[in-house]
């Protein structure tokens, strides 16, 4: 059976509460799709607003980020028993912004994907490489590494489930996009550690997106790729042109 294609907005630092249920009620006629699951991964103020608005629509809602911890003297973190019971069903893990900007290494990234598994979440597990690391060839062995260490322990059962986010640093945000050729041959090479770490089962079950200044110009050549199931997309979500990006055909 072919993979479904998911399309997910990462909304990044942007949107007040009301700013983004006008967001949601903007795109709601916009990216209405049985081919295509979407999803708005947003600010955790905007979570509980989001949620409602989308409710009775086919868009589900993701968070940015999450702690591993359950609770406690975590200040300013959010557990993922907290996304759950607010209606979260999908969470962003392991960014190149949180990697670089906060720090987090695959050794934290880890447990967060184990502990939102636990949870009933869904991870979209981001990896990528840097302009530096492109150039110097070595991107595929980064990835690979990337990807061994931040599922190192997880089920396959659970990672066939589980969403992979192929961005290339040196594509977000720039307005550079990776060719759809450079972006597929590198989704395959997950795919193929994947096999590799599993079984073939579990590479051909997992969706693997691209991101990396995704916009409507390019989502069909990129999302008719093999590999590429669908894109995590930045500013491009926060317009209306988002809908056509979820319906790229």
């Amino acid at each position: 059976m072919a993979r479904k294609k998911i399309v997910a907005g990462n909304w990044k630092m942007n949107m007040t509460p009301s700013q983004a249920v006008k967001l949601v009620e903007t795109l709601k006629p916009l990216v209405a799709s049985d081919d295509v699951d979407v999803v708005y991964c947003v600010p955790a103020i905007d979570i509980v607003p989001v949620v409602e608005a989308c409710k009775g629509t086919n868009v589900e809602v993701g968070a940015e980020n999450m702690y591993f911890e359950e609770k406690g003297a975590y200040t300013g973190e959010i557990s993922a028993e907290m996304l759950v019971d607010a209606g979260v069903k999908y969470v962003i893990i392991g960014h190149s912004e949180r990697r670089d900007y906060f720090k987090e290494d695959d050794a934290l990234l880890n447990k967060k994907v184990k502990k939102a598994i636990e949870a009933g979440l869904t991870p979209i597990l981001c990896c990528g490489e840097s302009l530096e690391q492109r150039e110097m060839g070595v991107t595929l062995d980064w990835i690979n590494l990337q990807i061994k260490s931040d599922l190192d322990g997880v089920a396959a059962s659970d990672v066939a489930n589980m969403i992979i986010a192929y961005e290339p640093i040196w594509a977000i945000g720039t307005g550079k996009t990776a060719t759809s050729d450079q972006a597929e041959e590198v989704c395959g090479a997950i795919r193929r550690t994947i096999a590799a770490m599993y079984d073939e089962a579990t590479a051909e079950a997992v969706r693997i997106q691209y991101g990396g200044s995704v916009n409507a110009g390019n989502a069909a050549e990129l999302f008719g790729k093999p590999d590429i199931d669908g894109g995590l997309v930045g500013g491009a979500s926060l317009k209306e042109d988002f809908g056509k990006i979820v319906n790229y055909k």
